[in-house]
C-alpha cells in the first residue's frame, strides 16, 4: 500500500494528516468510518485530473492523531471548517463518504463553509443511525476496548466485511483492519463508536432545505449499515437534490462500485458548466 497523507495541520494542539495531488479548481474527499482516507486511493488520481484533489484523516483516523479525548461529530465540523480555511480554497466541490458527510452537512448549516457543490455517498444524516455493531458498542465500550487483541483482530474484518457487498480478499480488508490493530488503536476503535450520538445529526436534520449549492446523494442498493430509505428520506429533505443508487453497492461503495463514483461525480461536475 503506497497511500499517503505526508502533510500536517495542528488543530486545537493534535496533529491531523492531508494530502493533495493534480491542478484546478478545488475538491475536497472526506471519509467515513471507521475507515480512513485510504477510502479513496483509487478514485482521488481519477479526480486529480481535472482537479486539485484534497484529502485528510478525521482527528481519531487513520494517520491523524487519536487522543483519549472527543473525537465525535461534534468537534469533525470544526476540524473541517478550519482545515478549509487553512487550505484557502473558497467554494470547493465536496464529495462526502458515511461520517464525511455528516461533517460536511454540519459544517456548511452550523460553520457557513459554502461549497460549488456537494456529493453525499451513504451519508449518516437522518436518523436512526448505526449498525448493530455500533448499537451494541455503545453501551459495552470497556468490555470491547479491554478485549483479547486476537479477538478484536477477529471481529474486524467480519465488520468491514458487512460493509460490501462484493466479498473482499485479505489485501482488501486490511488497510482498513491494520489502522485499529494494537492496544491504543483498539481502545481507540471503540471510543470513536462510543462517542457516536444522533444528535450531531439532529442538529441540522431540519436545516437540509437550507443547503446553498447543488446535491447529489449516491447510495448503494445493498447498504446494510444504512438502508436505502435513509436516502430517499434524505432526498425529500433536500430540494433540488439529485438521488442516484448503485446497484451491487453495500455502505462502502468505494470498493463495492468506484467507478461508479468516478462516473456520477464526474457527470455532476460537468453539468451546468460546474468544472
Amino acid at each position: 500500500m503506497t497511500w499517503q497523507t505526508p502533510e500536517t495541520f495542528n488543530f486545537e494542539g493534535h496533529t491531523i494528516r492531508w494530502g493533495a495531488i493534480g491542478e484546478g479548481a478545488p475538491l475536497i474527499l472526506m471519509h467515513g468510518t471507521p475507515f480512513w482516507s485510504y477510502e479513496w486511493s483509487r478514485l482521488a488520481p481519477l479526480l486529480a485530473t481535472e482537479h486539485k484533489v484534497y484529502f485528510y484523516d478525521m482527528l481519531g483516523y487513520g494517520n491523524s492523531d487519536r487522543p483519549n479525548a472527543d473525537v465525535s461529530l461534534g468537534i469533525q465540523n470544526r476540524l473541517f471548517a478550519a482545515l478549509v480555511s487553512y487550505w484557502k480554497v473558497e467554494r470547493p466541490d465536496v464529495v462526502a463518504h458515511d461520517f464525511g458527510g455528516a461533517t460536511a452537512l454540519r459544517a456548511h448549516l452550523i460553520d457557513g463553509v459554502d461549497y460549488n457543490s456537494l456529493t453525499l455517498i451513504d451519508p449518516v444524516a437522518v436518523r436512526p443511525w448505526g449498525s448493530p455493531l455500533v448499537q451494541h458498542v455503545k453501551h459495552h465500550e470497556a468490555a470491547f476496548s479491554g478485549m483479547p487483541g486476537y479477538m478484536h483482530e477477529a471481529i474486524l474484518p467480519a465488520y468491514l466485511q458487512s460493509a460490501m457487498k462484493k466479498t473482499a480478499t485479505a489485501d482488501t480488508l486490511a488497510p482498513y483492519a491494520n489502522q485499529w490493530i494494537g492496544v491504543e488503536k483498539q481502545a481507540s476503535f471503540y471510543r470513536q463508536i462510543a462517542q457516536m450520538d444522533q444528535c450531531y445529526t439532529d442538529e441540522v436534520q431540519n436545516q437540509y432545505s437550507l443547503i446553498r449549492c447543488p446535491t447529489q446523494i449516491l447510495w448503494g442498493e445493498d447498504d446494510e449499515w444504512i438502508p436505502i430509505e435513509r436516502g430517499r428520506e434524505l432526498h425529500d429533505l433536500i430540494p433540488g437534490s439529485r438521488f442516484v443508487t448503485v446497484a451491487g453497492a453495500g455502505h462502502l461503495m468505494q470498493e463495492d462500485a468506484p467507478e461508479a463514483i468516478a462516473y456520477f461525480v464526474q457527470s455532476f461536475l460537468n453539468s451546468e458548466g460546474r468544472t
